[in-house]
């Protein structure tokens, strides 16, 4: 394979003026990253306690007391870091980038003399460091705090906190590798494997890519690290376990079963995967490795054709928030985790850097409108960590099966991984609008904006405006002083039949590779490309191996899945359904929905007589009759945003 030389958009150069992700990311710089804050310090009385900032004003020495929280608690600060710094990008904010130097600075002060970073071994147990990587997350926080300092430094310029990290990889370059008298291991939780590669990306200092690429090559290999590391512990004065822990006997939850080259199913905790393989799709790009760009191919085509969920979503089932087998989807009990999401956002702007093609970004796209989007409340201060397609609230507080699913979002979590995450993937938004190449400008997402990017030592400017993904035509406005020839490259969506492209009015005949519609001209200041994606309301049907959805329909316009809600069509939503001559009218929202497209369609509901002493199964008789309904169908993301009540994204069909 040839290395593709790929940029990446500077975040500074780009302004979201979209008027629905532009409102998203406003509500999380505006709200949610000074909720955060809040929670992370403890001062939102009405959410589950954090303490994170307080481990680290502890280790610091500024405060006194005992690490409390998850062993990985340090990496919810580092995640607001990432979110803060690419929040400052797009709005300069004096006050909040005081607080995060104030928190950089605390930081630093609880670094170890030899780079040492992490507050849960530093406070709790200081003689086991780098004795339990498969349960305890040193790596992970580790990467997590590299990606923050990346961010700060090429948002603000500000060096004290790349400082700090570039000493911690340091660190970790003397403690593993393939000497005798190192460590040859690697983390339960990918992370540190992309992050260090980004490290490398920044600094272009050899030995990042190296550790990233000695991580990702050990993982799986005999004799397994975490049963050599689990004998050292057991012989330890220090440790002592009474059994081998879970995720030591189970190697594939942490993706560490087999050699990633020998790997051919998505397996284990979603998020770990996608976090794994984000990363050797990247190493697989810059160091040409074709062994690692086959993993990614083989890996992302047996997630995507039988363990995503129409939403966007991976990671089906709650135990072990993990992937189940092929085609095994069940809607009500769905983990669908929004960091999974977001992760799978990640592996999929690393494919298109490795090699474009418009499917990576039509799975970008789902998981963004749909699982990414619906994970934060309308207000900013609640959010979702599991992702169901179908809820009965009543079931779920009767029936353990249910456990992890929430009708309505939360305040905060005992383990907060998703808000910061969520925070971060907004306010960086632009890195996966564009897949900026020598050979090309990629648009991937709709996203409306206004970018600067170098081509060939000149500028391109460019003003993306329209109002995706409610209506139906793009326009991409060149706005540059001077001519420059390029080529852009516009993406297909999938979900459309039959886009049309025009430029400056005329239909435009150029060629489509890989899902993507190029157009290489002189480009010249008031150039416009029309884009129009027809948004026809489309039934949606599963394989015939997804048992759960056997005489099913689901609802897409655009990118967006659609679903039922109580509070719009009544309860017992399994008994209503749609027939297949229906048709749908398109309603603009109101309230609550303002600026959004609601669908509503003929439908039908099985009516019954409610009586205690009915029998529970009948035989020989029709159970009710159907009566017409007219069903009202919302944007799934947007979901449990007025209450408690019944969605459901499947119905049935007739």
């Amino acid at each position: 394979m040839n290395q593709r030389d790929v940029a990446e958009v500077n975040l500074h150069d780009l302004q979201v003026s979209d008027p629905l992700i532009g409102k998203c990311q406003h509500l999380v710089t505006e709200v949610a990253i000074p909720y955060q804050w809040d929670a992370l310090n403890d001062r939102n009385p009405a959410a589950t306690p954090s303490h994170a900032v307080e481990n680290f004003r502890i280790a610091a020495g500024r405060a006194k007391g005992e690490f409390y929280g998850t062993v990985f608690q340090d990496s919810d600060v580092a995640k607001w870091l990432e979110a803060v710094a690419w929040s400052l990008c797009q709005t300069p904010n004096p006050d909040l980038e005081k607080a995060a130097d104030e928190l950089i600075e605390v930081i630093a002060a609880a670094q170890c003399g030899d780079g040492y970073l992490n507050t849960y071994f530093m406070l709790k147990a200081p003689q086991d460091r780098w004795s339990n990587l498969a349960e305890c997350h040193e790596l992970y926080c580790a990467g997590h705090l590299i990606e923050a300092g990346i961010a700060f430094f090429l948002a603000t310029g500000k060096r004290r906190l790349l400082e700090v990290v570039c000493k911690l990889a340091d660190h970790l370059g003397t403690v593993f590798g393939p000497e005798r008298d190192q460590l040859h291991g690697y983390d339960g939780h990918p992370e540190i494997e992309l992050a260090l590669t980004r490290l490398y990306e920044v600094t272009q200092e050899q030995r990042y890519l190296t550790l990233a690429n000695y991580f990702v090559e050990q993982r799986g290999t005999e004799p397994h690290f975490y049963d050599i590391e689990h004998e050292k512990r057991r012989q330890s004065c220090h440790v002592k376990s009474s059994g081998v822990p879970w995720t030591v006997k189970n190697k594939a939850y942490s993706q560490a079963h087999l050699p990633i080259s020998e790997q051919r199913t998505a397996t284990g905790h979603a998020v770990r995967f996608v976090y794994l393989m984000t990363a050797v799709a990247h190493l697989a790009r810059l160091r040409q490795n074709e062994q690692q760009r086959q993993a990614c191919l083989r890996l992302w085509q047996n997630m995507v054709q039988r363990q995503i969920y129409i939403t966007g979503g991976i990671g089906s089932q709650s135990f072990g928030e993990a992937f189940s087998s092929d085609y095994d989807l069940p809607n009500d009990t769905a983990y669908a985790e929004s960091c999974a999401s977001i992760g799978l956002m990640m592996f999929a702007r690393r494919m298109l850097e490795m090699e474009v093609d418009s499917r990576y970004a039509d799975v970008m796209e789902r998981a963004f409108y749909n699982t990414v989007l619906g994970s934060i409340a309308f207000d900013g201060r609640h959010y979702f960590y599991v992702n169901p397609l179908e809820v009965h609230p009543k079931t779920l507080r009767s029936n353990g099966i249910y456990s992890h699913v929430r009708p309505v979002r939360q305040r905060w979590f005992g383990c907060a991984c998703c808000p910061p995450n969520i925070a971060r993937i907004f306010t960086s938004i632009g890195h996966y609008i564009y897949t900026p190449c020598s050979d090309a400008l990629y648009i991937n997402l709709y996203i409306g904006n206004s970018v600067a990017v170098s081509v060939g030592g000149h500028t391109l400017r460019l003003l993306m405006s329209g109002n995706y993904p409610w209506r139906d035509e793009v326009e991409i406005a060149v706005e540059s002083a001077q001519p420059i020839a390029h080529t852009l490259a516009l993406r297909l969506p999938e979900w459309c039949s039959a886009p049309e492209t025009t430029l400056n009015g005329e239909p435009v005949n150029c060629e489509s590779r890989k899902g993507y519609l190029h157009i290489r001209r002189t480009w010249r200041q008031g150039d416009r490309v029309k884009l129009s994606l027809p948004m026809e309301v489309r039934r949606v049907y599963g394989h015939p191996q997804l048992r759960n959805l056997a005489g099913k329909v689901a609802i897409q316009r655009g990118p967006l899945i659609y679903c039922l809600e109580e509070a719009d069509n009544g309860t017992e939503l399994h008994n209503v359904w749609l027939p297949a001559e229906s048709r749908f009218s398109l309603i603009e929202g109101t309230g609550l929905f303002s600026d959004k497209i609601l669908l509503q369609a003929d439908g039908a509901r099985l009516q019954h007589t409610h009586s205690e002493e009915r029998a529970l199964y009948q035989y020989d008789k029709v159970p009710g009759q159907l009566q017409l309904q007219p069903l009202t169908f919302i944007p799934w993301f947007s979901w449990a945003n007025r209450g408690e009540g019944e969605m459901r994204i499947w119905i049935n069909e007739r």
